[in-house]
């Protein structure tokens, strides 16, 4: 009591404070706190709980069935086939297990204990290990001797699985594309975007170009594991999604009548088109290769055949060549478009034309000719002078305006050549040289620096055949664009009846057959020194009403357009008409 302090006094008094500061202290903290669980929980839970799943759930996967390739009838063009496949589950068999396992397996099944131990590690390293494919594509013998020594396999399985097929094997393969294993390189890029080791991915033509919608989405059996990857238990079976299948605008029929049409020729091309709307009805290039090689891997001798100097992986639709007498139609139109010339103008012929210190020969002499007559003899001498007369810049001019030196939009376009029109600029740019006279009358007549595909030379007689209008190419059924490109009524009218009369009384009138529909076309030779000679014909039908142009091409055959190229047009003519002669 000595010191003064009584219950009640200021001392007693201040401690009173100190609980209501700490109890605002915890009060705030734990409003914080409070708010971060709540933004955690309702602003980032949906997320955290995806990546939580993701961390607890492994997948053991299945492969998805690839969409089928129809053609424009809902005829099969690429499938799946069901196949069988060998699998690791490496839970279940330890790193010091595995070498026997191995070592049994290929001596149970044939199979390299090299190519196994490949897989092996690739597996591990990819998918998290939880179901490796050993080995593919077995057959029905290893089949038969894996299931009669399954029980002391054990942590091994064989498993149904899809394999790209072709059931027409060569048909349309550069159209269609191929498939094949993903690379680790590809893996490491696209492993984010579903895609697994030992996945399949499209490489080449329409396989490839439409590869998101044809692959589908991964399934298998979903298993929850703990911290250490350590199967705890399995959660139930995700469905694998199947891709999309895809309707092309290729005929199947006609398609197949290119491919033997082109029998006749080591090398070559043929496009069949709709004038009105660009739709693809055939596509064929030769050589050819199978795809179904790829499915399963090639094997060295079959390797060997694909990289052959005859390039048989190659798109000979799409490349580009000299166009020769074919582009004498582009001579035409810039006569006629440039005003130089009229409907009813006329040009000397002779055998021989000389200009400028040089003469250059031709294969007959008709007097004065019109447009129609001169097209149909392919005279030389006519759109040499012709050339001289409009320049070099008109003749240009109307080749790229009708989609010459450019992409035509087709969907395959990383496969596909701009062709060259070799004009003074690139003469000067590319050689160093002056444009000189020579240049111009060879162009004229398609030998100069001019090269096209038989892909843009259908876009060429579409315009034609359609009354002007420059169509886009395209293999899947959609709504192309086209562009008008507003060429005279005068000029259709001389263009067409140039073209029938090549037909009627010119160099191609094997195609003058009462069997089929009246045709108009044009022949061309190309020279190809030292080696022999291209062939080509381009042409539509039914003359008055056109719903089909084709382009034939022989590269080196050696022969002429109309020996050569005008037999396939008539074989593809045919079989596209049958339909309409038999309900006749």
């Amino acid at each position: 009591m000595a010191s003064g302090f009584l219950p009640g006094t200021s001392r007693q008094s201040g401690m009173s404070h100190q609980p209501a500061w700490l109890l605002a202290v915890v009060l705030l903290a734990a409003s914080a706190m409070g708010a971060r669980l709540a933004w955690l929980q309702l602003a980032q839970g949906p997320e955290n709980r995806l990546r939580a799943d993701q961390n607890r759930i492994r997948l053991v996967p299945r492969h998805p069935v690839r969409g089928r390739l129809l053609d424009r009838h809902g005829e099969v063009l690429a499938t799946s086939r069901l196949t069988y496949n060998l699998y690791l589950q490496p839970r279940l068999v330890s790193q010091d297990r595995w070498p026997a396992l191995r070592d049994r397996l290929s001596a149970l099944l044939g199979l390299p204990s090299e190519r196994l131990e490949q897989n092996y590690r690739q597996g591990l390293q990819g998918d998290a290990g939880y179901r490796i494919e050993l080995a593919d594509s077995l057959s029905s013998v290893q089949v038969l001797r894996f299931r009669e020594q399954a029980s002391a396999l054990d942590g091994a399985e064989v498993d149904v699985d899809y394999l790209r097929s072709y059931p027409g094997g060569r048909l349309a393969a550069h159209v269609l594309g191929y498939t094949s294993g993903i690379t680790e390189e590809e893996y490491d890029r696209l492993g984010d975007k579903g895609y697994r080791v030992q996945d399949r991915i499209g490489r080449t033509g329409l396989e490839r170009v439409y590869e998101s919608h044809l692959r589908g989405e991964w399934g298998g059996q979903q298993l929850e594991v703990n911290a250490a990857g350590q199967v705890q238990r399995v959660l139930g079976d995700k469905q694998a999604r199947a891709g999309k299948d895809l309707r092309l605008t290729l005929d199947l029929e006609l398609q197949r009548t290119a491919e033997k049409a082109l029998d006749g020729v080591a090398k070559g091309a043929i496009v069949a088109m709709d004038p009105r709307t660009g739709a693809i009805r055939a596509m064929a290039s030769r050589p050819s290769f199978d795809p179904n090689i790829f499915s399963t891997g090639p094997t060295t001798a079959q390797w060997n055949e694909l990289n052959r100097p005859q390039a048989p992986m190659l798109n000979r639709a799409m490349r580009a060549f000299p166009p020769a007498s074919t582009f004498k139609l582009i001579s035409a139109i810039a006569g006629l478009e440039s005003g130089r010339y009229g409907p009813g103008s006329t040009i000397p012929t002779s055998n021989s034309f000389c200009y400028d210190g040089q003469c250059y020969a031709d294969h007959g002499s008709y007097g004065s000719i019109g447009f129609p007559m001169a097209l149909a003899v392919s005279s030389n001498s006519f759109f040499y002078r012709l050339g001289l007369k409009v320049g070099s810049e008109e003749l240009f001019k109307a080749a790229r305006r009708l989609g010459y030196g450019s992409l035509t939009g087709i969907e395959l376009s990383d496969e596909e050549s701009p062709g060259l029109l070799g004009d003074k600029a690139w003469k000067k740019k590319v050689l160093g040289e002056p444009w000189t006279s020579v240049d111009t009358i060879t162009s004229s007549i398609g030998q100069g620096a001019v090269a096209v595909t038989p892909l843009q030379m259908a876009r060429l007689y579409a315009a034609v055949a359609n009354g002007g209008w420059l169509v886009t190419p395209h293999l899947v059924e959609q709504d192309a664009p086209r562009t008008w490109i507003g060429l005279k009524p005068t000029t259709i009218k001389v263009l067409r009846q140039g073209l029938r009369e090549v037909v009627t009384n010119g160099t191609a009138t094997t195609l003058n057959d009462p069997r089929l529909p009246a045709v108009a076309g044009k022949t061309g030779t190309a020279e190809d020194p030292p080696r022999p000679d291209h062939a080509w014909f381009g042409g539509y039908a039914p003359a008055g009403n056109p719903d089909l142009v084709i382009i034939a091409f022989g590269e080196n055959s050696g022969g002429y357009g109309g020996t050569v190229a005008v037999p396939m047009v008539k074989a593809l003519l045919a079989t596209w008409f049958r339909p309409a002669q038999a309900a006749s």
